[in-house]
């Protein structure tokens, strides 16, 4: 199923201003959102091409701890992280799913110069004042694409956090790229390595062997550690949302790195996170499609970091090391809340 192969968090999930913080703080939280049903608010953002609504939803409700969450592709959607509502209520934290603006409940619009990261950066930011959230209260949660896209709101806005977590991402799509070639492709049997390889040399990504193979080779084993047909069914509607048109043009279609003339080709901040100062979380697998000795050494490079590795994760591994994932968060927002973070 060709929505099985934007699943892959891996390359930003691998990820993605026109206005400025003066005029994106002009939005008002209790006269910008608009009330749906228990939870739910839509935030209106201003863009280059007018404005659109992004859909949120609160779980919770904490004055010091609330985690607004960033979601993997581009193009994927909250349902990633469906399961916090499992863990994170039971230990008075409050977060809040939001589909970014191109995907699942947000609005859609068809034009690829709203696929910047400067956008979605600001876009980020006005959703942050359109939930009220501040220095006092706000974490920023990004998985994959959302980890970039965490990171680059951090080197811009990191005055308004009071703590990042970035999880499954490196700081490279080229050491991204190395990695998923020559350390995860040599994982499989060399023949199946081989025809992957040929298949993306020749751009033949719609060749039915490209999924097939990744299907049985690479997904159970570095993206979710689970039978396919054991998958969460959340998981298996995300994939099945997923928006295309974000996706391909910021990631491209390869699964072992990014696409040429993808908008997101050669991104790199290794030599920013230093800038980094907040409380900050680093979160890898042992299994994931990221390399966890790269997210480790990031770990050490922002100023007060933290790295939690799920030893039997992969790239979503919130779902299959949920026993080391989730107390790992959880003592991360604790901490930092009552200041023993160190």
């Amino acid at each position: 199923m060709k929505s099985a192969y934007f699943l892959i968090l891996s390359a930003a999930i691998s990820l993605f201003s026109c206005q400025s913080s003066t005029q994106t703080e002009s939005i008002q939280a209790d006269s910008t959102e608009v009330v749906l049903d228990e939870g739910v608010q839509l935030i209106p953002i201003q863009t280059p091409k007018g404005e659109f609504k992004v859909w949120t939803k609160r779980v919770g409700d904490n004055p010091t701890m609330k985690v607004l969450l960033l979601h993997g592709g581009p193009g994927m959607t909250h349902e990633q992280y469906a399961n916090f509502k499992d863990y994170l209520p039971q230990e008075n934290i409050e977060f809040i799913w939001y589909d970014q603006l191109g995907s699942a409940h947000s609005d859609q619009p068809d034009d690829s110069t709203l696929w910047t990261i400067e956008r979605f950066v600001d876009e980020v930011e006005q959703v942050r004042i359109g939930l009220g959230l501040n220095k006092d209260n706000f974490y920023l949660y990004g998985q994959s694409w959302g980890g970039m896209l965490g990171m680059e709101y951090a080197f811009r806005h990191q005055k308004n956090l009071k703590g990042l977590i970035i999880s499954n991402m490196m700081a490279s799509l080229d050491d991204y790229e190395k990695y998923a070639k020559e350390v995860l492709g040599p994982q499989m049997p060399p023949a199946v390595f081989a025809e992957l390889m040929e298949i993306e040399k020749n751009n033949d990504f719609e060749n039915p062997r490209y999924m097939e193979l990744l299907g049985e080779h690479h997904y159970p084993q570095h993206v979710l550690r689970m039978p396919p047909n054991e998958w969460p069914e959340e998981i298996n509607r995300m994939m099945g949302q997923v928006n295309p048109n974000v996706y391909v043009y910021m990631q491209g279609y390869s699964e072992f790195g990014i696409t040429s003339g993808a908008s997101l080709e050669g991104w790199d901040v290794k030599d920013q996170l230093k800038n980094i100062t907040v409380p900050t979380l680093v979160i890898g697998g042992t299994h994931d499609t990221m390399d966890p000795k790269h997210m480790e050494w990031m770990s050490k490079e922002v100023k007060n970091g933290r790295f939690l590795l799920c030893p039997n994760g992969s790239h979503l591994s919130q779902y299959d090391d949920p026993e080391h994932f989730f107390p790992g968060l959880i003592d991360f927002i604790k901490d930092v809340d009552s200041g023993s973070f160190n």
